[in-house]
């Protein structure tokens, strides 16, 4: 299946200069959908790991159905003020502004092998915060899994030395 037919350019989104990946259009479709959640589960099939990790909010949409497929627990990773119970945060900035995002501070127990599912790798700030935070509370990242990867920003290079595969590439 060419994913890529699925996905919609959305210019000057969220502000003047960028091109949004719009991925409403692989979420409508149900093979597009079926196909996206396959090909990543297949990126972490052979991963030992023992929970997934999302940010809000299309880290959700692909993060839940792997964790139940795999029967492994599944991570939110959320904006500021977002979860009811004792958090770890770290602010961070994005290709267009900054944020703080958070996570439940007994969401990881020291040694949990963590797989982090999202749908977009573009600057690597998103992710680079997330590593410092499942870090932080004793976690280890074994992999990372995007559906999309925008290499002319150079994420991997924010991110540093992790596991990380892209379904689809620009």
């Amino acid at each position: 299946m060419d994913l890529r037919s699925l996905i919609r350019d959305v210019e000057d989104f969220p502000k003047e200069g960028i091109v949004f990946k719009d991925i409403t259009t692989v979420l409508q479709d149900p093979q597009g959908l079926k196909y996206s959640i396959e090909k990543m589960q297949e990126a972490i099939s052979d991963v030992e790991f023992d929970i997934v990790i999302g940010p809000e909010s299309r880290g959700f949409i692909f993060g839940v159905p792997l964790a139940y497929n795999m029967n492994k627990g599944f991570v939110p990773v959320r904006k500021e003020g977002k979860l009811p119970y004792k958090t770890e945060s770290i602010k961070y900035d994005l290709e267009y502004g900054s944020a703080t995002i958070e996570m439940h501070v007994d969401s990881i127990k020291p040694g949990d092998r963590v797989v982090v599912i999202d749908d977009l790798l573009a600057t690597g700030g998103t992710s680079k915060a997330m590593i410092e935070v499942i870090e932080k509370l004793g976690g280890i990242v074994v992999k990372m899994v995007y559906l999309i990867e925008l290499t002319f920003l150079d994420g991997r290079a924010v991110i540093g030395d992790y596991d990380i595969t892209s379904i689809i590439q620009y």
